[in-house]
């Protein structure tokens, strides 16, 4: 727009000068000329030679945690760039990476942009714009570098000490060994090779020690699976505005942002951290979000980190009530079966179908209640806690602004004490 501007009025002074032959009126036209001229090649020396990208330290982080982002710009070119704007747009949230600098010749510059994550999701890094132009500002050129990248924030987990798992049929480490034919985690003992063998048998530490071919015995797994189950129906779950608050300082705190979705989603990543990492279960996760979700039990570390892939993108865009996904996927549970539900329903309709069902089939479980009247919500769960009392069901509540792994550990947490619970069943009752 300046020189734009600038042109007009250097040809309305050559037309002045034209009118009148003032020759100070065509010294000034011909200084103006020059400056565009002059100014114009300029720019177009700075956009040549330019390039930038981008570094991540890792395309991986968790809420709580930084993001860490170089942006690196550098002059192939023997000219002198005074300044170039660089700048990486990016949807995450509070996430800014831009800065304006000089380059000298065959030089470059670096900005580090560090943002603590607050919001769990994939976000995209990309493309990076870089603009200069020259001295004055006349003229200003822009590039789109399509240099894209992803980030996936995992959601935050929390420490539980001592959650209360209702034991199964097979509790753990404590049921009868059997051998199989399977390769499972379970290694009982070693013994020579046979032919028909699978190399994938082969324990060849022992192979080597002995020199001869050596096999690994396998037996099923002594423990109980567990299985967590997210309710994730888009009609049952209470927010408050928070994607618009400030993004935190550095060193701050990162709360749990405040709606019933998100503590469903921590507490489930707490949990599978509990069950896989600490007390090395077989543990599995089941959610019909945006998508169905199952992510058969396994006891490795990795499945800890499949949990963490699968939660970080999870929305609660579901249609299907609880009763309905327990109904589906109960041919996955057995009498070896632990289940943990995590829902913030106040229709106990979801207690008195799907999960009586499953409890007379052997299954045993445990409820995370997430109260969604802190939320926002207006209905209270009296009514849930009330019918699985009556199934003897344990249960936990989760309450907005309270710490979720202090809810969810044993002796510390919100688990509804025996004599409150009657309380609670008996108001139920008299309704």
């Amino acid at each position: 727009m300046r020189a734009l501007l600038l042109f007009l009025f250097t040809v309305a002074v050559f037309f002045m000068a034209q009118g009148t032959g003032n020759r100070i009126l065509f010294h000034l036209f011909y200084l103006l000329a020059a400056l565009l001229v002059v100014c114009y090649l300029w720019a177009q020396l700075n956009r040549r030679g330019l390039t930038a990208w981008r570094e991540l330290r890792t395309t991986r982080a968790q809420v709580g945690k930084e993001v860490e982002e170089r942006l690196v710009v550098h002059n192939q070119s023997a000219w002198p760039k005074l300044w170039v704007e660089v700048e990486d747009r990016n949807d995450l949230p509070g996430h800014t990476a831009r800065f304006v600098t000089s380059v000298p010749p065959r030089e470059r510059r670096r900005l580090w942009a560090r943002t603590t994550c607050r919001l769990r999701g994939k976000y995209t890094f990309g493309p990076i714009r870089v603009s200069t132009g020259d001295p004055l500002g006349l003229f200003l050129f822009r590039q789109l570098i399509p240099a894209a990248s992803e980030v996936l924030v995992y959601p935050a987990t929390e420490p539980i000490y001592g959650f209360h798992l209702a034991p199964a049929e097979l509790p753990g480490g404590t049921a009868t060994r059997r051998r199989t034919h399977q390769v499972t985690p379970n290694v009982s003992e070693v013994r020579d090779y046979a032919p028909g063998d699978s190399y994938n048998r082969i324990h060849w530490p022992s192979t080597a020690r002995h020199r001869r071919l050596i096999v690994k015995e396998f037996e099923l797994d002594p423990t109980a699976d567990v299985w967590i189950v997210l309710d994730m129906e888009r009609s049952i779950q209470r927010s408050e505005a928070w994607r618009g608050a400030p993004p935190p300082d550095v060193g701050q705190e990162v709360r749990t942002p405040e709606s019933t979705e998100e503590y469903i989603v921590t507490a489930a990543a707490s949990l599978g951290r509990h069950f896989i990492l600490q007390q090395r279960r077989n543990t599995g996760l089941i959610a019909w979000g945006q998508y169905r979700e199952v992510i058969p039990p396994e006891r490795e570390p990795r499945q800890f980190y499949r949990f963490l892939e699968s939660l970080a993108i999870l929305r609660a865009h579901g249609t299907t009530p609880l009763a309905e996904v327990l109904a589906a996927e109960a041919n996955r549970f057995g009498r070896h079966t632990s289940l943990v539900v995590i829902t913030c329903s106040t229709d106990p309709a979801w207690v008195r179908t799907g999960l009586r069902d499953l409890l007379y089939s052997g299954v045993r479980a445990v409820v995370v209640l997430v109260d969604g009247a802190t939320f926002g919500g207006w209905q209270e769960l009296e009514a849930v806690q009330a019918e699985l009392l009556a199934q003897h069901v344990p249960f936990y509540i989760l309450r907005k602004g309270k710490p979720i792994g202090q809810a969810l550990s044993g002796g510390q947490g919100e688990m509804l004490p025996l004599a409150s619970a009657r309380l609670v069943g008996e108001r139920y009752a008299a309704l």
